[in-house]
């Protein structure tokens, strides 16, 4: 379960969002987001300060969200990548961060977050 963990959405596609959202907070999570851009997500990032995970899309709007994933990366906040694209394309900096191809697949998505939450808490 993801009772009680904040979990940031970034995804521009609603029809993909939403989904997301519901089964997060289905599995306890509070929902940050979700946000469709960059900016929007840096912002939110900054303006919550205890994330802990986020889910976020590779493609936002044609802009990669690599910054948004530095910025979560430098707050040591995990986070796990969904693409609709080849997931080998994902930058090599981040080649250990869980990918998932869209459709995406609930399960494994709330399992590698789980897990990802799991992890923080015993590291800290």
């Amino acid at each position: 379960m993801l009772q009680n963990k904040q979990i940031l959405l970034v995804e521009d596609d609603f029809l993909i969002a939403r989904p997301l959202a519901e089964r997060l907070e289905d599995m306890g999570a509070t929902v940050i987001g979700p946000t469709a851009t960059i900016e929007e997500s840096i912002a939110l990032i900054a303006r919550v300060p205890d994330i802990d995970a986020a889910l976020m899309d590779v493609n936002l709007a044609g802009e990669m969200s690599y910054p948004v994933a530095y910025d979560l990366a430098r707050r040591n906040v995990p986070f796990v990548f969904l693409t609709a694209y080849d997931p080998s394309l994902v930058a090599a900096r981040f080649r250990d961060v869980p990918v998932f191809a869209k459709p995406v697949e609930f399960e494994r998505v709330i399992e590698a977050l789980q897990s990802l939450t799991d992890g923080k808490a015993s590291s800290n």
